[in-house]
């Protein structure tokens, strides 16, 4: 029989969850492979936060074609970095995303530690993998992938919280941003994989 204050007849939970571990050893992150399924398969919203931006050319179709599609897609991420080239580098593929409808903000008097989504408010992530090529191809990470709707309305409230903090990027302010900048991003993009 169950002991006294061990749960003893409490429910299951209505939450499934795994733990993704990820490394170099592994001939693709599954993290990564999830992400991108998840995305092609959302109906509702893609809300994502992100502390290193260097998505793969896939993974921006993927962000691109569900926000053409009708898909609510947001990103929070960061307006500074501890290391500027991967900031840079994620900057330059603004323009493409934010062309495609994807809406954008910079969390603003903070550094971004976060690395989070939340897909359709019912597939959650959490973990150390950061959307760039190291933590899909590099790095030793691990996540937390939660289905469920519990933890996605949590989510969502955290992730509604960090956009209440960020400035929106938008479409006609980031085609008016100086030459300079667009050289450095460009620049920055060249060696995105090796960041």
């Amino acid at each position: 029989p169950p002991r006294a204050g061990a749960g003893a007849g409490a429910a299951a939970g209505e939450q499934l969850v795994r733990i993704v571990p990820s490394g170099p050893s592994e001939p693709y992150s599954r993290l990564y492979t999830l992400l991108l399924a998840a995305i092609d398969a959302a109906q509702r919203s893609v809300h994502l936060t992100m502390a290193y931006f260097a998505p793969t050319p896939e993974m921006i179709e993927a962000l691109a074609e569900a926000a053409r599609r009708g898909v609510d897609v947001q990103l929070v991420l960061p307006s500074r970095s501890d290391f500027r080239p991967v900031l840079y580098a994620g900057r330059s593929h603004y323009g493409r995303l934010l062309e495609a409808g994807v809406q954008i903000h910079e969390l603003q008097d903070a550094v971004l530690h976060a690395k989070t989504a939340v897909i359709d408010g019912v597939v959650s992530t959490v973990g150390s993998s950061n959307l760039d090529w190291r933590s899909f191809v590099l790095n030793e990470e691990v996540d937390a992938v939660v289905v469920g709707a519990e933890l996605g309305s949590s989510m969502e409230a955290l992730f509604e919280r960090d956009v209440a903090a960020s400035r929106p990027v938008t479409l006609a302010d980031w085609q008016a941003r100086p030459l300079w900048r667009r050289a450095t991003e460009g620049l920055a993009r060249l060696f995105e994989r090796w960041w």
